[in-house]
Protein backbone atom coordinates (compact mmCIF):
# COMPACT_ATOMS: atom_id res chain seq x y z
CA UNK A 1 0.00 0.00 0.00
CA UNK A 2 1.17 3.51 -0.63
CA UNK A 3 0.75 6.60 0.85
CA UNK A 4 -1.56 7.78 -1.05
CA UNK A 5 -3.89 4.63 -0.83
CA UNK A 6 -3.74 5.10 2.98
CA UNK A 7 -4.92 8.87 2.21
CA UNK A 8 -7.75 7.83 -0.34
CA UNK A 9 -9.18 5.06 2.77
CA UNK A 10 -9.29 7.39 4.77
CA UNK A 11 -11.18 10.48 2.95
CA UNK A 12 -13.49 8.03 2.38
CA UNK A 13 -14.97 7.99 5.61
CA UNK A 14 -18.04 10.37 5.92
CA UNK A 15 -16.68 13.55 7.29
CA UNK A 16 -12.76 13.01 7.14
CA UNK A 17 -10.45 15.60 6.60
CA UNK A 18 -6.92 15.68 6.10
CA UNK A 19 -4.89 18.47 8.39
CA UNK A 20 -1.42 18.90 9.30
CA UNK A 21 0.01 17.81 13.14
CA UNK A 22 3.66 18.13 13.93
CA UNK A 23 4.96 18.16 10.42
CA UNK A 24 3.12 15.13 8.86
CA UNK A 25 -0.65 14.89 7.45
CA UNK A 26 -3.53 13.94 9.75
CA UNK A 27 -6.73 12.69 8.76
CA UNK A 28 -9.72 14.18 11.52
CA UNK A 29 -13.93 13.15 11.81
CA UNK A 30 -15.87 14.20 14.50
CA UNK A 31 -13.10 17.08 15.92
CA UNK A 32 -10.23 14.05 16.65
CA UNK A 33 -7.29 12.81 15.11
CA UNK A 34 -8.36 9.39 13.68
CA UNK A 35 -4.91 8.87 11.36
CA UNK A 36 -1.87 9.62 10.35
CA UNK A 37 0.55 9.15 7.80
CA UNK A 38 4.82 9.20 9.19
CA UNK A 39 7.73 8.49 8.23
CA UNK A 40 8.54 9.83 4.72
CA UNK A 41 5.29 7.83 3.64
CA UNK A 42 6.19 4.53 4.89
CA UNK A 43 3.95 4.23 7.97
CA UNK A 44 0.93 5.44 8.98
CA UNK A 45 -0.92 5.39 12.33
CA UNK A 46 -4.76 4.32 13.25
CA UNK A 47 -6.01 5.06 16.72
CA UNK A 48 -8.21 2.24 18.41
CA UNK A 49 -9.15 1.01 21.47
CA UNK A 50 -5.98 -1.00 23.28
CA UNK A 51 -8.22 -4.36 22.60
CA UNK A 52 -8.72 -3.19 18.54
CA UNK A 53 -5.12 -2.63 18.69
CA UNK A 54 -4.25 -6.34 20.62
CA UNK A 55 -6.58 -7.57 17.87
CA UNK A 56 -4.93 -6.55 14.91
CA UNK A 57 -1.37 -7.09 15.58
CA UNK A 58 -2.41 -10.73 16.57
CA UNK A 59 -4.21 -11.10 13.30
CA UNK A 60 -1.53 -9.07 11.24
CA UNK A 61 1.64 -8.92 13.14
CA UNK A 62 3.47 -7.85 9.89
CA UNK A 63 1.31 -5.06 9.48
CA UNK A 64 1.00 -3.46 12.84
CA UNK A 65 2.76 -2.65 16.08
CA UNK A 66 1.95 -0.39 18.94
CA UNK A 67 3.18 3.47 18.69
CA UNK A 68 5.93 3.61 20.75
CA UNK A 69 5.61 5.00 24.71
CA UNK A 70 2.31 5.86 26.04
CA UNK A 71 0.65 6.55 23.06
CA UNK A 72 1.44 2.70 21.75
CA UNK A 73 -0.51 1.72 25.21
CA UNK A 74 -3.18 3.69 24.69
CA UNK A 75 -4.04 2.24 21.21
CA UNK A 76 -2.19 4.27 18.17
CA UNK A 77 -0.90 1.83 15.90
CA UNK A 78 1.81 1.91 13.26
CA UNK A 79 0.83 0.67 10.15
CA UNK A 80 3.55 -0.60 8.07
CA UNK A 81 2.27 0.80 4.38
CA UNK A 82 4.65 -1.93 2.76
CA UNK A 83 2.79 -5.02 4.42
CA UNK A 84 -0.74 -3.08 4.40
CA UNK A 85 -3.54 -5.13 2.25
CA UNK A 86 -6.40 -2.36 1.64
CA UNK A 87 -8.78 -4.92 3.08
CA UNK A 88 -7.27 -4.73 6.84
CA UNK A 89 -6.33 -1.02 6.13
CA UNK A 90 -10.11 0.10 5.60
CA UNK A 91 -11.47 -1.78 8.41
CA UNK A 92 -8.54 -0.52 11.21
CA UNK A 93 -9.46 3.31 9.24
CA UNK A 94 -12.96 2.71 10.39
CA UNK A 95 -12.63 1.35 13.97
CA UNK A 96 -10.28 4.05 14.38
CA UNK A 97 -13.11 6.83 12.64
CA UNK A 98 -15.65 4.89 14.79
CA UNK A 99 -13.29 5.28 18.59
CA UNK A 100 -13.15 9.06 17.36
CA UNK A 101 -17.22 9.04 17.01
CA UNK A 102 -17.75 7.98 20.71
CA UNK A 103 -15.59 10.95 22.06
CA UNK A 104 -16.53 14.57 22.50
CA UNK A 105 -15.24 16.80 20.06
CA UNK A 106 -12.20 18.33 21.34
CA UNK A 107 -13.40 21.84 22.69
CA UNK A 108 -11.12 25.29 21.08
CA UNK A 109 -8.75 26.56 23.09
CA UNK A 110 -9.69 29.49 25.09
CA UNK A 111 -8.48 32.98 24.22
CA UNK A 112 -6.98 34.83 26.66
CA UNK A 113 -7.75 38.64 26.98
CA UNK A 114 -4.82 41.03 27.79
CA UNK A 115 -6.18 43.91 30.51
CA UNK A 116 -3.59 45.96 28.84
Amino acid sequence: MTADQFRRLALALPGAIESAHMGHPDFRAHGRIFATLHTGDRTGMVKVTPAEQAELIRQHKNMFEPSPGAWGRQGSTTVHLAEADAAVIRGALTMAWEASARKPARKPARRRVSNA
